[in-house]
């Protein structure tokens, strides 16, 4: 019998994600909740299907008319490594490959050292309660790992104080910054102060990447780990260069599974940890635990992000405990889609709802002063840009709805150009 495909069929879904973490990733990341889910059948009647969570995955485009063709008439195990597919076909080769051979995805991937894996809870930047029950829920859900943001807009050493405080001992927190701590100068005081905190135990790209120097001398100042993503743009230092200059203790391998795999290789090679970051629903989360059953240097907890969501497209739970998630034993990916859930969320392709509508900032300064701003990107940018004060006491992010008063409307109109400061805060 063969195990040719046959036929592709894709179609997207909008996932609700639960009310906390939605309210915050309104500002950068609202199109989280957008997958294309591909479903690959062979002429032997298997099925195997994938995710891309549009927008953001790597090969974060829909798949293509010439992906499509490329594997069509062919086995599966032929073109499952080309990571230039895109998410979604490439995990659902894999799928489709491993159920035709009747045997586990990891059984394709290489030899196990572990059935569970290590697993984190993820949120994006929040207000200090917000914070404080989104690690709450991770810890009685039974992760023990928390990987969130460190981001100037909020009072970074007020707010990990009272979340550390309201933690259990064994629960850990890994801070990111994706570069904003800037450089050596503004960063190790900021670190240094961070350390002090029990719970957290780890500094995720505290500076930029291309900053070689300067990595070297945070990792010689601090005693927490630091970490940073394998090379993903010709700008950044390769893994190699990092690894040569002792630039990081571990890093964040993402990726297609040919560039996670060699990727993992490198680091086996130099005894270098590292966390798997995987990102979607429930599709992409066994992918990536099938992947850390092995890799063995995939000891830090993955980063998954299927926890953000009230309802997923997959039927199968993954249960967490003690930090734990036990990776899926049946054929292929080991799990089913939820064809209920499919129907309920199912929807069209739609564009990239960024920046998000009717959306007004407003950055509390200190000093009594107030910047409006309409989304991320602007504040981003300043902040790059050497416009914002660095991680200052007392800051604060505040949301301004729309009251439907002229006022806000014009506020809106003005901060969609830009930045608008005030020393006296109409809202």
């Amino acid at each position: 019998m063969s195990h040719n495909v046959t036929d592709i069929e894709t179609f997207w879904v909008e996932l609700p994600i639960r009310e906390v973490p939605a309210r915050h990733m309104v500002r950068e990341i609202p199109h989280w909740n957008l997958f294309e889910i591909v479903q690959v059948t062979l002429d032997s009647g298997v099925v195997g299907f994938g995710e891309t969570m549009v927008y953001y995955t790597w090969g974060d485009e829909t798949t293509s008319d010439a992906s499509k063709a490329q594997v069509i008439g062919k086995h599966p195990a032929e073109n499952m490594w080309d990571d230039e597919l895109g998410a979604g076909l490439q995990i659902a080769l894999m799928d489709a490959a491993a159920k035709a051979a009747d045997c586990p995805l990891w059984q394709l991937l290489g030899q196990q050292v572990r059935d569970r894996c290590h697993i984190s809870w993820w949120d994006i930047d929040l207000s200090v309660d917000d914070w404080i029950s989104e690690a709450r829920l991770a810890a009685a859900s039974g992760y023990t790992a928390f990987k969130t943001k460190g981001r100037p807009w909020w009072d970074l050493i007020a707010n990990t104080r009272e979340l550390c405080a309201s933690l259990p001992q064994h629960f850990e927190v890994d801070m990111d910054f994706n570069g904003f701590g800037i450089d050596t100068a503004h960063c190790t005081r900021l670190l240094k102060e961070l350390e002090a905190f029990h719970n957290v135990v780890m500094f995720e790209s505290p500076i930029p990447h291309n900053d070689v120097a300067g990595y070297t001398f945070l990792r010689q100042h601090t005693h927490v780990p630091i970490s940073m993503h394998t090379q993903n743009h010709p700008e950044e230092p390769s893994l190699e260069t990092a690894i040569r200059e002792e630039m990081v203790d571990g890093f964040v391998v993402t990726g297609g599974a040919t560039k996670i795999g060699q990727d993992a290789t490198v680091c086996r090679e130099f005894n270098k940890s590292f966390f798997l970051q995987v990102v979607g629903s429930k599709i992409a989360a066994a992918f990536g635990l099938h992947l850390g059953a092995v890799l063995e240097h995939a000891r830090w907890p993955s980063v998954n992000c299927f926890q953000l969501f009230e309802r997923d497209c997959v039927a199968t739970p993954l249960e967490v405990s003690n930090g734990l998630c036990r990776v899926p034993e049946g054929p292929g990916l080991g799990i089913e889609l939820d064809p209920e859930a499919i129907e309920l969320y199912g929807c069209e392709p739609k564009e990239k709802p960024y920046p998000h509508p009717d959306l007004v900032i407003a950055l509390r300064w200190p000093s009594g002063t107030t910047t409006y701003y309409a989304h991320c990107q602007q504040y981003w940018e300043d902040w790059h840009r050497g416009r914002l004060p660095f991680f200052p006491r007392g800051v604060n992010l505040e949301h301004i709805p729309n009251d439907g008063s002229a006022d806000w409307a014009d506020l809106r109109a003005r901060v969609l150009e830009g930045a608008v400061h005030c020393s006296q805060a109409p809202f």
